[in-house]
């Protein structure tokens, strides 16, 4: 998929599915009211673990961590200019996300598309690698469960949340 090709998706409704929460919660984001960011990445290794072999050398696969610390460090500010809801979106199952969750001390949730029914139906970009279909980065700015916004690609995983911020405060 490519940046235009992600434009195609602007004022799409969000289907009508749940999706598992690391908050142990079944999430319908297209029914959250006001403004949802959801940050799609491809997948968190955990500590005790190397990544994908050829990890490094697949282009935008490094900064899941580094993506979703921003969006920690940044949350309060991210509300503030009128964000209700984030969340963290990949396909990685809700146990796997669970403990990337509570080590990075997120407070928000993340959300798996496990069986990829969201990336499908919304024709996410995805790659293949270590066996496993895996989200490219992109974030989604939503409205009442409509795409108001989307970065793709998210060039600077670390910088994503604020330019999250910089859209919200330009968009007010």
């Amino acid at each position: 998929m490519t940046e235009s090709d992600t434009k195609s998706l602007l004022g799409v409704t969000l289907p009508q599915l749940t999706l598992r929460a690391t908050s142990g919660e079944m999430m319908n984001v297209s029914a959250l009211p006001g403004i949802t960011v959801i940050y799609a990445y491809p997948r968190t290794s955990p500590p005790d673990e190397g990544p994908i072999e050829g990890w490094d050398l697949i282009p935008g696969a490094r900064g899941c961590t580094p993506q979703s610390c921003a969006f920690r460090d940044h949350f309060n500010e991210l509300k503030d200019v009128g964000a209700q809801a984030v969340f963290g979106l990949s396909t990685q199952s809700t146990a796997f996300q669970r403990e990337a969750a509570e080590r990075l001390h997120l407070p928000f949730a993340l959300l798996s598309d496990e069986d990829l029914a969201l990336t499908k139906a919304m024709e996410l970009p995805t790659f293949e690698a270590g066996g496993m279909v895996l989200l490219k980065r992109l974030t989604m700015i939503l409205k009442d469960g409509v795409v108001e916004h989307i970065m793709y690609p998210v060039s600077d995983p670390a910088k994503n949340a604020e330019d999250v911020i910089a859209y919200l405060k330009q968009a007010q």
